[in-house]
């Protein structure tokens, strides 16, 4: 696991400046503490920042090829390696080392780009062909590890594994991209594959990206691979039951190699829980375990994830974060370098710190809940489908639209009082009602907090083009797989992967995500929706698969999440925080914002008219962002 990063100049020979590329690689240093190098030729500069976990001496990057003519750095694992290498030296090709990074390399030489069709794992890499003068870049396919990039006006492409590496080029236009923060107000996060400013982008998970010199701007990334949208073989139950724990515990088997310490996030949560039960069944040793709780009950889900370690005899370390740990909200805006919003990131941080402590490499359980149907909104997703079904929109319509404008917004009532979103959803179509379902604030909210000169700007725009993009695309599957292939292209990597990919190289800690391996993946993604969700219950494939090896209670309870008591933070000791940050001069100076609508979202919370805390953890961290900006 490691931090890359490289200039490429389009048309100029000249050398790249060597301190301007160290100013760049130092940005990401807690990304690989372990050593950092550079690579030059005219006109190229990469550099690498590693954390050793396989072949702890012998991998060096960025690393030449035997006969000299390719170069490649590379952030990740590939899982199999050892098979690659045996089939590439059967080829006639050498190595020099033990690890995955010159297998990658060979790989090129051997299938050119076709290569990432052979590779396994998490990775974001990128290849200089001498002999071609061109640098080929690839992404993995569910978009676990990040890459960012920029094409100068000067001619120059910039990369980096995280977007602070790209802001420190002196030549880099800081100038904010209008839609995203549109986007960023509606969703928490920026989607791929955009970012916060107008010229710098992601590369999209699964796709690959190649220069050549004498490129005349930027060529368009090519996709290799998608979760299999066709859907022509649905598992019966026979196939499920006979091979879902056998695949699962493949997928965390070829994840447990590393020549360092390893463990695995335990939350009490199904996902994790069945991590490290798979993981306890392919070794002798007790597992590492850590766990976060909350010294709040509703919040704490230590017992459960006790209850898993005691089974398994684990090595488990718990430490509980009092309910006003939020010293991180000011770290958080450095950490993402871009508008983020879910305030899960603050336990995150926290479990990656104490993770770090015992182990290197640490196994976490996300994904499951996007694979096999686990969110409560797929359930409520399915059940307005239902009444889209019976109801054709020209009834709906103008039906729901009344009731789903002036119905309140009774947060502090029982979930079944609370239907102004769902009555909002009824008078829309099956992506428009999801979109809206998964909006922090809606549409008609977002119109109230926007001031009319950007809304203006906007043109018309609206973040639901995002979710249409994927929608259209796999219009043909029923609502709960057009809803679950949505969350894996946006909310998968837009909050979650990018949540923990920060949180743990913060603390130069590795993560390992079996159950989204891209084989997994293809196998269940044909799981019918029928099968994953039925009686109300949510991963019910995934769930009675995992009875042997789990208590009742993990798999059965109502679920909790990675939560944080925001509503109480902001009436309490984050309240004149809440108040200096959101009416800042950096917020009502910056031609986004209705101000009146501002302080009324604030002073509607505080005194306790309605819980505006989503929103207003959106805004601060709007705000954090601003300031930070400002002072780099």
């Amino acid at each position: 696991m490691c931090g890359i990063a490289g200039i490429f100049h389009l048309s100029d020979q000249a050398n790249i400046d060597a301190g301007l590329i160290a100013q760049m690689n130092d940005r990401q240093i807690h990304r690989g503490p372990d050593a950092g190098d550079y690579f030059f030729d005219p006109g190229v500069a990469l550099a690498h920042r590693r954390l050793s976990i396989i072949d702890l001496e012998g991998s060096p990057q960025p690393m030449l090829s035997a006969d000299k003519r390719a170069c490649v750095v590379f952030n990740g694992e590939i899982y199999n390696f050892k098979e690659l290498h045996q089939e590439l030296a059967a080829k006639g090709y050498k190595f020099n080392t033990h690890g995955d990074t010159e297998t990658i390399l060979n790989a090129y030489l051997e299938w050119g780009e076709e290569c990432v069709h052979k590779l396994r794992g998490m990775f974001a890499f990128a290849i200089w062909d001498r002999q071609k003068q061109s640098l080929f870049i690839a992404r993995d396919r569910l978009g676990i590890k990040p890459f960012f990039y920029s094409l100068l006006p000067n001619g120059e492409f910039i990369f980096g594994s995280e977007l602070k590496v790209i802001t420190a080029h002196p030549a880099f236009d800081k100038t904010l991209r209008n839609t995203t923060i549109e986007d960023y107000f509606s969703l928490g996060y920026i989607p791929e594959p955009h970012t916060i400013y107008h010229n710098a982008f992601k590369l999209d998970p699964g796709h690959t990206l190649t220069l050549h010199k004498g490129d005349n701007g930027l060529p368009a990334s090519k996709e290799y691979w998608d979760v299999p949208i066709d859907y022509a073989n649905p598992l019966d139950q026979k196939e499920i039951d006979e091979q879902l724990i056998e695949r699962l515990k493949e997928a965390v088997d070829i994840r447990m190699v590393a020549d360092v310490p390893l463990g695995s996030f335990l939350s009490g949560g199904v996902d994790s829980s069945a991590v490290v039960a798979m993981m306890s069944q392919l070794q002798s040793e007790p597992v590492n375990t850590c766990a976060i709780g909350f010294d709040v009950k509703e919040f704490n889900e230590t017992e459960y994830a006790q209850s898993v370690a005691d089974r398994y005899h684990t090595n488990h370390r718990v430490e509980i974060v009092g309910q006003d740990d939020f010293d991180l909200v000011d770290q958080l805006a450095h950490l993402y370098d871009e508008p983020y919003a879910d305030s899960s990131a603050i336990p995150t941080y926290r479990v990656c710190q104490l993770a770090r402590k015992h182990v290197t490499v640490a196994l976490s359980g996300d994904g499951g809940d996007e694979l096999f149907a686990g969110y409560s909104r797929y359930i409520r997703h399915q059940l307005e489908e239902k009444v889209r079904n019976i109801l054709p929109l020209g009834v709906r319509k103008p039906l729901f639209s009344p009731l789903g404008k002036y119905y309140p917004k009774l947060d502090w009532a029982p979930r079944f009082l609370r239907a102004k979103t769902t009555f909002q959803s009824m008078a829309m179509d099956t992506v428009e009602g999801y979109h809206n379902t998964m909006s922090i604030l809606r549409t008609d909210e977002r119109a109230k907090l926007f001031s009319e000169d950007y809304k203006r700007s906007l043109n018309g725009y609206n973040s639901l083009e995002v979710f249409k993009k994927y929608g259209d695309k796999v219009k043909h599957l029923d609502e709960t797989k057009i809803a679950q292939y949505i969350d894996m292209k946006t909310y998968l990597v837009g909050d979650i992967l990018t949540k923990v990919d920060r949180a743990s190289m913060a603390h130069s800690l590795e993560v390992r995500v079996p159950i989204i391996d891209h084989k997994f993946v293809e196998w269940a993604f044909n799981v019918p929706t029928d099968k994953n969700l039925a009686h109300g219950i949510g991963k019910l494939s995934f769930k009675k698969a995992l009875e042997p090896h789990l208590p009742h209670d993990v798999l059965y309870r109502k679920k909790m999440g990675f939560a944080v008591p925001l509503a109480n933070w902001f009436r309490g000791p984050l309240k004149d925080r809440l108040y200096d940050g959101v009416l800042s001069k950096k917020m009502t100076e910056s031609g986004y914002f209705n101000e009146k609508h501002l302080r009324r979202l604030i002073d509607d919370h505080v005194t306790g008219r309605r819980d505006n805390s989503a929103s207003l953890w959106t805004l601060m961290m709007f705000e954090s962002f601003l300031r930070q900006q400002k002072a780099s």
